[in-house]
């Protein structure tokens, strides 16, 4: 099949330069759920699925990683890498390949027709809270029927992410993943809450009541240590999943995973 085309960018793309900090395997906790959760919706596709990485940064790692990781889901998936600065399009078009290009654009996506992904991680959290629910509303009218918009955040080097999953309706749920051996305690994911809620983990607010809950479920599975820390985290979900409306499963849990319902978390 012949490479899709690109719009022509607008003459001032929508956002702001991000820093463009990335790194190798960085977002590969984040890639394996998408793969997993939105597989099904990317092969009901009737074209080939054509996916978005949003502000990819100085180097074209996570978006390489994007298509490695979706074509395990859809052979058919196609990736377009986005980033507001021109030099850094510069940089990864030596990396394209069949399903895989890069552009110059920012939120305004300039990517012909729908989308059934897009993947914005570490862009929002240079940007003011009140500033997310419009960047949200206007990635989300990109998407195709079935679509998904993954917004979050993590660390240098992907040890710990925490994300918002959106559909055209509006936020859906949070994920919070972690290699646990690098968690001392639940909250410790607080770091890396998106731009939405970073600024609402305090006392009267349900991501702090939620962390809470966590930590104290935590501790409760400490006997289970013994086993490893994999066991403990699940004995932690599956007792926090008693107060909180939780989603995915053991399957997912064993990842180093808990998902959340966005309503459950939603600031006040």
């Amino acid at each position: 099949m012949a490479p899709r085309t690109p719009l022509p960018a607008a003459s001032r793309p929508v956002g702001t330069a991000t820093r463009g900090t990335t790194n190798p395997n960085r977002l590969r906790r984040m890639d394996r759920w998408i793969a997993a959760v939105h597989g099904p919706a990317l092969r009901r596709s009737a074209e080939p699925p054509v996916a978005v990485d949003l502000g990819y940064g100085a180097a074209p790692w996570t978006a390489v990683e994007l298509l490695t990781r979706l074509r395990t889901a859809d052979p058919r998936t196609e990736v377009v890498g986005i980033e507001i600065e021109p030099a850094r399009v510069a940089a990864a078009e030596p990396y394209e390949r069949a399903g895989l290009t890069f552009v110059h654009g920012g939120f305004e996506v300039p990517v012909p027709g729908e989308v059934a992904l897009i993947r914005a991680a570490n862009v929002l959290r240079q940007y003011d809270e009140g500033e997310v629910a419009a960047v949200w509303a206007r990635l989300c009218a990109r998407l195709a029927p079935g679509g998904l918009l993954v917004e979050g955040t993590c660390d240098e080097i992907g040890r710990r992410h925490v994300w918002v999953a959106l559909d055209r309706s509006g936020p859906r749920t949070v994920t919070f993943a972690t290699r646990l051996g690098s968690l001392d305690r639940p909250s410790d994911l607080a770091e890396r809450l998106p731009k939405a809620l970073i600024h609402r983990n305090v006392p009267g607010e349900p991501v702090h009541a939620f962390l809470r809950d966590f930590d104290r479920a935590w501790a409760a599975a400490a006997p289970y240590a013994s086993l490893g820390a994999r066991q403990r985290w699940i004995r932690a979900v599956h007792d926090l999943a008693a107060d909180w409306p939780l989603t995915g499963g053991h399957r997912r849990w064993r990842q180093g995973e808990v998902t959340v319902r966005w309503e459950a978390l939603a600031p006040r």
